[in-house]
């Protein structure tokens, strides 16, 4: 007996919101835009694992590291010249590091849905 597999489950540090989201999203396309969608989606992702490490390095090494990478250059430069707001908005940053991925990855979720919708 076969099961059905949703890709999505293949992420990396998937949540059940972020799951959500994306079946929401996906619902009004059909299976060739779906793939594509999911190759879009897959490459631009951040996993929450990955914002962990860019908020670490954010804080220790570069303030603003972690706004630089989910494409935020005007807070990635305020943290910079502030000391990532002297270490507090670095430090938040570091605690809701699963909130900034989602952020991220909804924008790259409606950015993907686009490009799927007008390649097919």
């Amino acid at each position: 007996m076969e099961t059905y597999q949703n890709p999505y489950m293949s992420l990396p540090g998937i949540s059940a919101e972020e799951l959500a989201f994306l079946q929401q999203a996906t619902a009004g396309l059909n299976d060739g835009q779906k793939r594509s969608f999911y190759l879009i989606y897959s490459g631009k992702r951040k996993s929450p694992q990955d914002m962990l490490i860019f908020s670490i390095v954010g804080l220790c090494l570069i303030p603003g590291f972690q706004r630089f990478m989910t494409g935020q250059i005007g807070m990635g430069i305020l943290y910079l010249f502030t000391i990532g707001l002297c270490f507090i908005g670095s430090i938040m940053d570091l605690v809701n590091h699963k909130k900034l991925a989602l952020e991220f990855n909804e924008k790259m979720a409606i950015e993907a849905f686009n490009i799927a919708k007008l390649s097919q």
